[in-house]
């Protein structure tokens, strides 16, 4: 059992409160237009969610990754676009860079990040390196005191919005995995260029676009860990995100069980509610256990990162069974509404689309069941 402190219990309930006056007013309508507003973001900044898990001396609030967790988990709740670009910086983008930058990378870059004056986005897949991320094409070669980088990354979460990347390139093309390398790139460097803006099926409140490098010049005090590290450097980051995507799975999931719960009390059928029917009940019954089983994996994978303990195999059975729960859970939801379930006019169809992402991205299930069963079967 999680007992939570004061200051998890505040960021929750503040986080809470911004997503229900400020992100479900315009969430339908942002959506519908595929549309990213940055104003929001720029006031989850200043209400300090942006640096909830970074030191203070960094422009952070120093606080725990469980208050972040559950931060994420209510943004999902009213907007899973939105969680996904706040994960998708914060998980990623930023704490790839505190976990590995320099004193001086974290002064430039992670202090406007924490803050949330800056935005970051983390460059890793590419149109032949998806689930096999180590067959990476894109390129860095050293010349003087740059690396010249060459290439293209696809399916990138914040994409033009960003200001600041973290960019995986080979820097040995010879060594595969081994010779990949991080860099922090700066939106606006000379040779970087976007691609086309993905017309999603889901958590279409963030933006995905393809990102081109031609000649593009990266200062050498911009490489982030040492060359050939980049591989290391961008699981890790996964396996953090990972349970940021726990936490957008149980905030969806509890939205679809909140809406349908009520429909089932105030629906009549046959002169009564349709939650006396135990086909409907049963169905609740079945969402909030397996959402709460969800919760618990995933409180357990941050609490073991906060605490520096191994949590990779956790994150990814938090990933692996939030996301079959949340496609499960808004699926059963959506059924008990019936036809008018079906409808954009209800929340539910935008549940159902906003799910199944959680499936596929920062590792597919698949991935997941083999991270799990490698990870099982080395202990025997």
């Amino acid at each position: 059992m999680f007992e939570f402190t004061e200051e998890q219990l505040m960021i929750r309930d503040s986080a809470r409160e911004f997503a229900q006056t400020r992100l479900a007013p315009s969430v339908v309508e942002r959506d519908r237009n595929q549309e990213f507003r940055r104003e929001l973001f720029d006031e989850m900044g200043k209400l300090g969610f942006t640096g909830i898990i970074f030191p203070e001396e960094y422009g952070g609030t120093g606080g725990s990754y469980l208050a972040y967790i559950l931060a994420c988990e209510e943004i999902a709740r009213v907007d899973a676009g939105m969680a996904a670009a706040f994960s998708a910086s914060t998980s990623l983008g930023v704490s790839t860079l505190f976990d590995h930058g320099t004193p001086e990378q974290k002064e430039k870059f992670g202090i406007p990040l924490a803050k949330g004056e800056k935005l970051a986005a983390f460059a890793l897949t590419e149109s032949g390196a998806g689930t096999d991320s180590g067959a990476q094409k894109s390129v860095a070669v050293l010349d003087g005191d740059h690396y010249v980088l060459n290439g293209s990354k696809t399916f990138i979460t914040n994409a033009d919005d960003a200001e600041i990347y973290i960019v995986l390139a080979l820097t040995d093309p010879e060594a595969g995995a081994r010779g990949i390398t991080a860099f922090i790139l700066e939106k606006g460097t000379e040779g970087f260029t976007f691609g086309k803006k993905e017309n999603k099926m889901g958590v279409r409140t963030s933006k995905t676009m393809d990102l081109e490098f031609k000649d593009v010049r990266i200062p050498v005090e911009n490489r982030l860990g040492d060359e050939g590290k980049g591989f290391r450097i961008a699981m890790m980051g996964l396996d953090g995100g990972r349970i940021g995507i726990g936490a957008q799975c149980c905030g969806i999931a509890q939205a679809a069980l909140d809406e349908a719960a009520k429909y089932s009390k105030e629906r009549k059928q046959f002169g009564k509610p349709i939650s006396i029917n135990q086909g409907i009940s049963f169905k609740i019954a079945e969402v909030a256990t397996e959402l709460e089983a969800a919760r618990l994996l995933t409180y357990k994978a941050a609490a073991l990162k906060e605490a520096g303990k191994p949590y990779s195999i956790a994150a990814a059975m938090t990933k692996l069974f939030s996301s079959d729960m949340v496609v499960k859970a808004a699926s059963e939801c959506l059924q008990i509404f019936g036809g008018i379930g079906y409808s954009e006019e209800l929340p539910m169809a935008r549940f159902y689309r906003d799910a199944k992402i959680t499936q596929i991205y920062e590792g597919t299930s698949e991935v997941q069941r083999m991270v799990v069963g490698g990870g099982i079967l080395a202990g025997y």
